[in-house]
């Protein structure tokens, strides 16, 4: 379907090239013939004047409507091949499907990764994103994970909501493989925040209801205290019925982040995953939040994907991936002592002269 697609387009485009400069030489020709045969005609008498700029006005109306029913031709045959695409995207059939007796039911939030290999590929023949990867996290626990640019921390995270399968191994959430959950039940219990979200038109709690749509403006509001929202959102004279423009183009990055980090939390999910999503908030508004996950939500299973090491540090464990392998997992104290990556990393960050990507290559 897509090379078919492609080679209808491509013999579109074609059309548009060969017709435009054909209908101008012909348009063109056209005048110049009967302007010279007009002036032949003229001197001998035969024509006047008006009569031929009579004769060339009609010419050029039925000429101009020619070229522009050609161009409908060719419109024609773009808009096919555009359809064609559209049909192959609407029929697409996602290859994450459900088993057929699902389980609906997430039990806690415990992870497991047992031998996971994770290509793109699904032909098998790809280069491996993931390579043996082997962990498991206990309910409850904060994790961070660290990593140069490209080494695979998004896609390991992703693996866990089920947005791709695994080449080979499993991928165990709260005691099963995520295969035998129903799609739907297992990512209405992984809440993930990414570096860019998405805020939508309306006010601050239609934001935050689009997580839960359920939930009454105290839930929304301790969600907010949690994420350090509340801090900015009390500062607006409408406080919570504040009209967010589209795109939050009136609030700033680190104030998005912050309300996508409160509309996942009040989904009240097993696991919540923070994909670099406090890159834009201040350090010490990072630590904040940390400090009422731990507090606040100690059931819930944490994952804090960052690019500083002042964002992992206090987790219960830290992954250190390096070229989608796991280069060490433990404590910030185990780390600094066994791990020269995550030391160099430390060393580079805390002395103000250097970040992962430098180190982590």
């Amino acid at each position: 379907m897509g090379s078919f697609s492609y080679k209808l387009f491509v013999k579109a485009e074609s059309k548009v090239i060969i017709n435009a400069p054909l209908m101008q030489v012909t348009v063109y020709s056209c005048i110049l013939a009967i302007s010279w045969m007009g002036a032949h005609m003229i001197v001998a008498e035969e024509l006047q004047t008006g009569e031929l700029m009579s004769l060339l006005a009609y010419c050029m109306n039925i000429l101009m409507s020619l070229m522009l029913m050609s161009f409908i031709f060719v419109m024609v045959s773009m808009s096919t091949a555009s359809v064609e695409r559209i049909v192959e995207v609407l029929d697409e059939e996602t290859d994450i499907k459900d088993p057929e007796n699902p389980v609906q039911t997430v039990a806690d939030g415990r992870i497991a990764f047992e031998k996971v290999d994770f290509s793109y590929d699904r032909s098998g023949s790809g280069i491996p994103v993931l390579k043996d990867v082997s962990l498991s996290i206990n309910s409850g626990e904060m994790i961070g994970i660290i990593g140069a640019t490209g080494s695979a921390k998004s896609s390991l995270v992703s693996l866990i909501s089920r947005l791709y399968d695994v080449t080979d191994g499993r991928v165990k959430v709260g005691g099963r493989d995520v295969r035998e959950y129903s799609v739907a039940a297992l990512r209405d219990q992984v809440s993930v925040v990414l570096q860019k979200n998405v805020i939508f038109s309306g006010t601050i709690l239609d934001n935050l209801r689009w997580g839960n749509p359920d939930a009454t403006e105290e839930e929304c509001k301790r969600a907010c205290r949690l994420a350090c929202a509340d801090e900015f959102i009390e500062c607006f004279p409408d406080k919570y019925e504040t009209r967010i423009e589209q795109g939050g183009t009136n609030v700033s990055g680190g104030q998005k982040q912050r309300l996508c980090i409160a509309r996942a939390l009040l989904k009240k999910p097993k696991i919540l995953i923070l994909d670099d999503s406090t890159s834009a908030v201040d350090t010490a508004t990072d630590a904040k939040i940390r400090k009422a996950f731990r507090e606040e939500i100690p059931g819930t299973t944490k994952i804090i994907i960052a690019q500083r090491v002042s964002s992992v540090m206090d987790a219960d464990r830290i992954i250190v991936l390096n070229e989608g392998r796991i280069s060490g997992f433990g404590t910030h104290e185990e780390l600094l002592e066994n791990n020269m990556i995550y030391r160099e990393v430390y060393e580079s960050q805390t002395g103000g002269n250097g970040d992962f990507d430098e180190k982590g290559d």
